[in-house]
C-alpha cells in the first residue's frame, strides 16, 4: 500500500513536471514568436489537463497578441472554470476592459485576480503589468508601479526586470529602461530578449551601427534566436531611410535578416503577415503580391490579407483589384483601418481617373482626396509621403490639383515636409490661378496661400522668395498697396545680399519683374513713382518693352 502511495507521488510528481515543461516550453515558443506552435502545445496541455487555468490564460494572450479577440475572451473564460491558477484568467478578462477603456471593471478583474496570492508569488503582478502594457490603451505608469511590488517581493526576478524595462522603455524613460535590462540579464543570462532590448534603445537612439553590434551579441550567444534578426532588420531599414547614401546596401541587410527571421519562426500566417508589414515598409511590392497570394492560397477568409492585396495591386499598376481589395478590408467586420488603408485607396482612386495624357478626372480626384484626407486624420504624418505625388502633378501643371494636395502638409508643421509642401501649396495656388480672368480666379485659395507665405517667414525669415511670391499672389487679387510693399520687400531683401547677387541674370530678371509690377501698382494713384519705377527696369534692361511703353503712356 505504502509502494503504492509513493508510486502515486511520483505520478503525480511527474505529471506536474511535465506540464510544467509544457507551459515554459509554450512560454520559449511565443518569446521566439512561433505563436503557432505555442497555441499548439498549450491546446495540447488544456486537453489533456481542462482545469489547467495558465495553460488557458497563456492561450489567450496568443489570441489577444493576434487581434483575435474572441478566442482570447473564450480561453480566459474557460480558464475561469478550471481548478489550477484560474485567478490569472481574470487579467486577461481586465486587458479586454481596458482595451474598451474601462479602467474601473480592469482594476475589478485584477483585484479578483490577486486577492488569494500568497506573499511570495509575483507573477500576477507581472501579468498585470503587460496586461497594462499590451492594451490598445497603454498605461506604462501604472505597470510600474504594479512592477515595483513585484520587485519588492523578488528583487532579481529576470522577469520583473524586463517588464519594468519595456515599461520604462513604454513611458520614454531611457536610462532606467536600459539599467533595468542590463540587470535583468544579470538576474538570467538565458534571458536573451533582455539583452537584446539594449540593442533596441541604441536602435531608438539612432545608434544604428552600436544597435547592430549589439544585436550580433546576441546572435553570439544563440544563433536561432530569431526575434534579433527581426531587431537587426528593422534597424538596418531604419538606417537605410536616414542615411539614403547606405539605401541601398541596407535596404538588402534588412531583407536578407527579415527571412532569416521568417526562417526560425513557424511561418504561421501571422508570421507572413508580419513579413507583409516588413515588405511595405522596405517598398518590395513585388514580394509583397507574392506572399499575399500564399497566404490567400493559405488562408482564404482572413480579410487582413486584402490590405496587402490592395497595397501590391497599387504599386504594380493594377489600380481595379487595389480599390476592390481594400474597400473589401475595411468593410469587412472587425477590421480597425489604418490611415494606410486609406492612403492606397485614395492614390488608387485617383490614378483610375487619371487619362493616357496626365490629365485627371475632377470627380474621380476628389473622391481619392476625401480618402486621402481620411489617411490624415488617422495618422497624421502619413501627409509626409503625398510630396512626390503632388510635385508629379506640378510637373504636369495641374496645379489646382497640385494645391489640394500640398495643402494637406502645409497644415501639419510637424510633418518633415512641411516647409516645402507649404511653398509648393502657395506657388500652385498662384500658378492655377495666373492665367485667369480676374472674375474666375479662386480668391479664397490667394488669400490662403499669401497668409501660408506668411507662415513660412515665421519659420525661415530668411526665404526672400516668399515676398515675390506674395507680391504676385497680391497681383492676382489686384491689391496695389500690398503688391507695392511685397515686391519692395523682396528688392531690400535681395539688394542686401550684395552686387553679385544682383548681377545674377536670374535674380535681375526677378528684379525687373518687381519694378514693373510695383510701377504698374503706382500708375493709377502715383504717375511720378510709377514712373520712377518703369525707369529702374530700363537702367538694368534698356530693351524692356513693357517699362519703355509705360513711361510713354505715363507722360
Amino acid at each position: 500500500m505504502n509502494k503504492l502511495k509513493i508510486f502515486s507521488l511520483a505520478l503525480v510528481a511527474s505529471a506536474t513536471a511535465a506540464k510544467a515543461q509544457d507551459i515554459n516550453q509554450a512560454k520559449k515558443a511565443i518569446d521566439a514568436e512561433q505563436f503557432d506552435k505555442a497555441k499548439s502545445i498549450l491546446k495540447s496541455i488544456i486537453k489533456s489537463k481542462p482545469s489547467d487555468g495558465e495553460a488557458n490564460f497563456v492561450l489567450g494572450n496568443v489570441y489577444l497578441n493576434q487581434s483575435v479577440v474572441d478566442s482570447a475572451k473564450i480561453s480566459y473564460n474557460n480558464g475561469l472554470q478550471a481548478s489550477d491558477k484560474k485567478n490569472l484568467n481574470y487579467i486577461g478578462l481586465g486587458q479586454l476592459d481596458l482595451d474598451a477603456k474601462n479602467t474601473a471593471a480592469a482594476q475589478a478583474n485584477f483585484a479578483l485576480a490577486t486577492k488569494d496570492m500568497r506573499k511570495k508569488d509575483v507573477n500576477e503582478f507581472i501579468y498585470i503589468a503587460r496586461a497594462y502594457m499590451n492594451s490598445d490603451n497603454p498605461d506604462y505608469k501604472n505597470a510600474i508601479e504594479v512592477l515595483k511590488r513585484a520587485l519588492l517581493v523578488d528583487p532579481q526576478n529576470a522577469q520583473a526586470l524586463l517588464a519594468i524595462g519595456d515599461a520604462y522603455y513604454g513611458d520614454k524613460n531611457q536610462n532606467d529602461a536600459y539599467k533595468s535590462y542590463r540587470d535583468a540579464f544579470a538576474a538570467d543570462n538565458t534571458l536573451l530578449r533582455a539583452k537584446m532590448q539594449l540593442g533596441v534603445l541604441l536602435k531608438g537612439a539612432k545608434s544604428y551601427d552600436e544597435a547592430i553590434k549589439s544585436f550580433n551579441e546576441v546572435i553570439a550567444l544563440d544563433a536561432n534566436y530569431g526575434p534579433v534578426y527581426r531587431e537587426l532588420a528593422e534597424t538596418y531599414y531604419k538606417w537605410a531611410r536616414n542615411k539614403p547614401s547606405t539605401s541601398k546596401v541596407n535596404l538588402q541587410n534588412a531583407i536578407t535578416n527579415y527571412e532569416k527571421y521568417l526562417s526560425l519562426t513557424d511561418y504561421s500566417l501571422d508570421s507572413k503577415m508580419r513579413h507583409a508589414d516588413f515588405l511595405i515598409l522596405v517598398k518590395d511590392y513585388k514580394q509583397l503580391e507574392t506572399v499575399a497570394n500564399k497566404m490567400i492560397a493559405q488562408d482564404k477568409v482572413n480579410p487582413r490579407i486584402f490590405r496587402y492585396l490592395g497595397y501590391a495591386a497599387y504599386e504594380n499598376g493594377n489600380v481595379d483589384v487595389a480599390i476592390k481589395s481594400i474597400e473589401d478590408f475595411i468593410k469587412a467586420p472587425g477590421n480597425k483601418a489604418i490611415g494606410r488603408d486609406y492612403y492606397y485607396l485614395g492614390l488608387s482612386k485617383i490614378k483610375k481617373g487619371t487619362a493616357a495624357d496626365g490629365t485627371i478626372d475632377q470627380a474621380a480626384f476628389d473622391a481619392g482626396l476625401a480618402d486621402i484626407k481620411k489617411a490624415i486624420e488617422l495618422e497624421p504624418l502619413v501627409v509626409e509621403e503625398f510630396a512626390d505625388f503632388g510635385k508629379e502633378l506640378f510637373g504636369k501643371k495641374q496645379y489646382t490639383q497640385a494645391a489640394a494636395i500640398f495643402e494637406l502638409g502645409a497644415n501639419n508643421k510637424e510633418s518633415k515636409n512641411y516647409l516645402d509642401d507649404a511653398v509648393y501649396y502657395g506657388i500652385s495656388v498662384y500658378y492655377g490661378n495666373a492665367g485667369k480672368p480676374i472674375e474666375n480666379r479662386d480668391k479664397a485659395a490667394l488669400e490662403n496661400a499669401n497668409a501660408t507665405f506668411d507662415k513660412i517667414l515665421e519659420v525661415s525669415p530668411s526665404y526672400d522668395e516668399a515676398y515675390l511670391y506674395k507680391g504676385r499672389i497680391n497681383s492676382a487679387l489686384d491689391k496695389d498697396d500690398m503688391i507695392i510693399k511685397n515686391y519692395e520687400e523682396y528688392v531690400a531683401k535681395i539688394t542686401a545680399k550684395g552686387p553679385e547677387e544682383l548681377a545674377k541674370p536670374a535674380t535681375t530678371k526677378k528684379v525687373i519683374e518687381a519694378y514693373n509690377a510695383i510701377g504698374a501698382a503706382y500708375a493709377n494713384t502715383d504717375k511720378a513713382k510709377a514712373v520712377e519705377y518703369f525707369n529702374k527696369t530700363l537702367v538694368l534692361d534698356p530693351a524692356n518693352t513693357y517699362a519703355a511703353q509705360s513711361v510713354k503712356a505715363l507722360k
